[in-house]
């Protein structure tokens, strides 16, 4: 609501919290029902009047306290304090700062790395390499963890030092009264934020920020704006109040808003972490595992099985099938390594980062947590606060449902109000009405008297002289519907026909101002607001949201994007609908807070799913909403600027603050807008997805092509009297294969892959594994068919050095054939430029075909081969490339199936979704989801 005089507003905040505990204000211990805040412990605090009682112990009952018994309690008067009790008070309870979130140093992010359960698998297969004297395999193991774990914690402690530049000052100083000694008079002065304590006597003007929580003492039309805290887009009316009900807080101005309008005087009664603005910070519980947590995890426990199982069963079967003993240890550890990713920490950071650091670069977008990057391309739902995000805060006039000659007068008004009463600011209603108005419709007049608004009466006058009119002076009135009204000259039926008229236009979720006007003979005496009677009505003035500039492009572009936005805010219903309507969102049946208060956990996912808009919510409301929907399936983000959201940017998977949020909220997200620019947020989703899917292809090529080799060298294991790969040929085959592979950080996927949310399902991806991976064995095995043709002795101890190289150049050219067919990468689009996933795979090749050829083939235990092993391999090669071909355009047919159709209006993303191709694997285009990230960086 965007006024006090608007017929649909409300003083009260939908989000106080309930009234805690009564405590002494003296020693913040717990009163009884019927005692006296002040008082109950008088015995005991007789010796300590002379000194100030824990002032923001008082502040957690306001309404059992007057405005003499505040005071009282705080040892201060409107007098204020003098410079030597501010002085004691500041070293007794510190600075009016809240506490700062300690910043974590790079070396502790990537100890933090250590923790992901993956790169904690790699770290051990490099320590038990090094048991067994495996020293190469150890030291590039080891080496790719180092490497991975410095990447990620470089890019995220630069997007934690960019996020803390942006941080913005919440208010240099205040206005305070200070007295130099006990009889001296108060002066005001101008003191750094930090040095109020509790007692202080601070002056608010139009613009401040309220510096602390504060108890009013004087007020003239104060209103105030607390979006940041409540959600409410429309500024709150604060008045002193003698003797408050319980609950009430329109006596109270909190940290962390602003002044609209007015001016005032109050006392601090809260300072630093005692604030509400300080608890509202404090609240959410610690963040639950996201995406990219759910699917990292389940792939790394399905492939440590696969690595815990692959060595004992090596060595059981040497034992019982070649009475070999621990001397095969070395060989099993190569054969859990050869299973193993070891790139996998690398080429998730690496495209992670890249991702980010274009971001940055191109869009202004800030990655503060790496995998959130991969979270955006999984978000099929994006829940977003209304109030400084869809919409800014200020109202803008709706000429479609404004009366022309009301706008007129209202503009007149407000403008004569301002110059004549000589108010510092307008007020966002009267800045709307200038903005709509120009000088024709002021200029015209002369401005004669005002009586500025009152919100107690709901009105604003201006006194104005029309040209020509001798002796007349005409009365131009604004204010609420009902208060014009009863001063209007009209029958009850004309008046109570208005008034339904302006139900109606409020329940659209518009705002109204009423406008009248009364000519009356001029005088010389004062105008006050007995002369605002006999009006004659001019019409309605409407008001809504001023949609954020970007919001319409933003949403549009999300929706084209396949992810379905939900409307979370602490604001009106009917101003919420209105909002959507505007950008083109149904908003359906809206909820509100006190209609999911009534529901439980259990009812509340369904709920969710179907709801778009979510009401006067509070803080924990939006946290419920958010995390009902992740139950449901969902993975949910959460775009948020105020105090009020942060329960629910913690809830989320993943948390969207834009550049002007407030500094909590931008800390507590997982990305940071850092322009004001909400497409930025769609160019984010994209980033993501392109990340995952070149994470997706990644995993595709290696896990089949990784356990294609595993099978195969199992079964040469048990025929072979000799081992089927040397470890220095297994580390050098992996060496060349884990070095193309970074290409794939670089690859430019295709557009299909990009349209909708990308999310890896474990189970998908094991049936991916068994089918790639068996197709590549067969392949290997067929290879040891033309070995044998080949080579009639390579079977035997005395040719080791010609299976050995033949099984090598085979192993590195199916690898490069896996590198192109299994990718993700656009290959229409690139057209005959070669990218860098194509030459990767080309040096590959090349390396596979020349190294047995060169001096380094002998000192790898590699031999030349002959002219007719070529011809065959390449038959081989052929018919595993069309047999690749047919794999993936089924799999693909049978991931279209399965497209759950339940979820989100054009949310195409399913178990095995092939993203468009049809060379993949099913999982492939929603792949990407379960790779690496640490632990550790929910914290960060």
């Amino acid at each position: 609501m965007w006024s006090p005089w608007c017929s649909s507003w409300s003083a009260s905040s939908p989000s106080a919290p309930s009234r805690p505990v009564p405590r002494c204000a003296a020693c913040a211990g717990p009163v009884p029902e019927d005692a006296e805040v002040a008082t109950h412990h008088p015995a005991r605090h007789a010796a300590e009047r002379s000194e100030l009682p824990a002032g923001p112990a008082l502040f957690s009952a306001p309404g059992d306290l007057t405005v003499l018994q505040t005071l009282r309690a705080l040892g201060t008067s409107p007098r204020g304090l003098t410079g030597d009790e501010a002085e004691n008070r500041l070293v007794r309870y510190g600075p009016n700062a809240l506490p700062a979130a300690r910043r974590v140093s790079w070396a502790r992010r990537f100890r933090q790395g250590l923790r992901d359960p993956f790169t904690a698998v790699l770290f051990c297969l490099g320590l038990v390499s090094a048991l067994v004297a495996a020293w190469g395999t150890a030291c590039v193991i080891l080496a790719l963890v180092s490497v991975s774990c410095a990447l990620r914690a470089h890019g995220e402690y630069r997007a934690d030092r960019a996020g803390h530049g942006l941080r913005e000052l919440v208010a240099g100083t205040a206005s305070v009264r200070r007295r130099d000694g006990a009889g001296a008079d108060p002066q005001v002065r101008e003191i750094p934020v930090d040095d109020l304590v509790p007692g202080d006597v601070v002056r608010l003007a139009p613009g401040d920020l309220v510096p602390a929580d504060l108890r009013l003492l004087r007020a003239h039309g104060l209103t105030v704006q607390q979006a940041a805290l409540t959600g409410e887009s429309a500024p709150v009316v604060k008045r002193p109040v003698e003797a408050p009900r319980g609950g009430d807080t329109v006596h109270l101005c909190f940290q962390g808003s602003s002044v609209a309008s007015g001016s005032g005087t109050a006392v601090v009664v809260a300072t630093g972490s005692d604030t509400r603005f300080a608890a509202v910070r404090g609240t959410g519980h610690r963040r639950a595992a996201s995406a990219f947590d759910r699917s990292v995890h389940g792939i790394s426990w399905m492939l440590i099985r696969f690595v815990l199982i692959t060595p004992p069963l090596v060595l059981m079967a040497n034992a019982a099938l070649r009475g070999r003993g621990l001397e095969t240890l070395p060989f099993a550890v190569a054969v859990a390594v050869g299973l193993t990713p070891e790139m996998l920490p690398v080429v998730v950071t690496t495209c992670l980062a890249r991702g980010a650091s274009l971001l940055a670069r191109s869009h202004g977008v800030i990655v503060r947590r790496l995998p959130a990057l991969h979270d955006l391309g999984a978000v099929d739902v994006l829940c977003v606060d209304k109030t400084g995000t869809l919409t800014r805060d200020e109202p803008v006039v709706d000429a479609g449902r404004t009366d022309p000659d009301a706008l007129h007068w209202a503009g007149a008004c407000a403008w004569w109000t301002l110059q004549t009463a000589e108010l510092a600011d307008p007020d966002p209603l009267d800045e709307a009405l200038l903005a709509a108005t120009g000088p024709e419709d002021w200029e015209a007049y002369d401005g004669v008297d005002a009586l500025p608004f009152d919100p107690v009466r709901r009105l604003a006058t201006a006194v104005v002289r029309e040209p020509g009119a001798l002796g007349t002076l005409t009365l131009a009135v604004k204010g609420a519907v009902p208060e014009v009204l009863e001063r209007c000259a009209m029958s009850e039926e004309e008046r109570a026909g208005l008034l339904k008229r302006a139900a109606d236009l409020a329940a659209d979720g518009v705002r109204l101002l009423a406008v009248a006007t009364a000519r009356r003979a001029a005088r010389t005496r004062a105008w006050t607001p007995v002369d605002e009677r006999g009006l004659t009505f001019c019409g309605f003035v409407a008001f809504r949201d001023a949609l954020a500039d970007t919001a319409p492009d933003a949403v549009r572009a999300l929706t084209g994007q396949g992810v379905t936005l939900k409307v979370l805010t602490g604001d009106h219903p009917a101003t919420a609908a209105r909002a959507c309507r505007d950008l083109g969102i149904d908003p359906g049946d809206v909820v509100t807070g006190e209609q999911l208060a009534g529901l439980g956990d259990e009812d509340l996912p369904r709920l969710a799913d179907r709801t778009t808009v979510f009401a006067r919510c509070t803080p924990a409301d939006k946290a419920r909403v958010v995390s009902a929907l992740r139950a449901r399936g969902h993975t949910t983000g959460f775009l948020g600027d105020g105090v009020n959201d942060l329960p629910a940017l913690r809830a989320a998977d993943v948390g969207v603050c834009p550049r002007d949020g407030v500094d909590v909220a931008r800390r507590s997200a997982d990305v940071v807008l850092a322009e004001k620019d909400l497409t930025a947020i769609g160019h984010a989703v994209d980033a993501g997805r392109r990340s995952s899917a070149n994470i997706a292809s990644y995993l595709r090529i290696t896990f089949s092509s990784n356990l294609g080799n595993v099978i195969a060298m199992l079964v040469a294991g048990l025929l072979l009297p000799f081992l089927p790969m040397l470890p220095a040929q297994v580390l050098v085959q992996n060496l060349c294969f884990d070095a193309a592979q970074l290409a794939l950080a670089h690859d430019r996927p295709d557009p299909a892959a990009l349209r909708r949310p990308t999310l890896l399902r474990p189970r998908a991806f094991l049936r991916t594994l068994t089918g790639f991976g068996g197709l590549g064995a067969l392949a290997d095995l067929a290879t040891f068919g033309v070995i044998a043709v080949c080579l009639p002795g390579a079977f035997g101890p005395e040719d080791q050095a010609g299976f050995h190289a033949g099984w090598f150049t085979e192993n590195l050219l199916t690898q490069a054939l896996v590198m192109l067919l299994l990718r993700t990468g656009r290959r229409t689009a690139e057209g005959r430029t070669p990218g860098p996933v194509r030459w990767a795979a080309t040096g590959l090749a090349v390396i596979g075909l020349a190294v047995p050829l060169t001096p380094l083939g002998p000192l790898l235990g590699l031999t030349s081969l002959p002219a007719l092993y070529y011809l065959l391999l390449a038959a081989v090669l052929a018919l595993y490339a069309a047999a690749l071909l047919v794999l993936g355009r089924r799999a693909r047919g049978s991931a279209v199936g399965q497209v759950r159709a339940d979820v989100l209006i054009g949310r195409t993303c399913a178990v095995g979704h092939a993203g468009g191709q049809g060379l993949r694997g099913r999982g492939g285009g929603c792949g990407g989801g379960g790779v690496v990230r640490a632990e550790g960086d929910a914290e960060a």
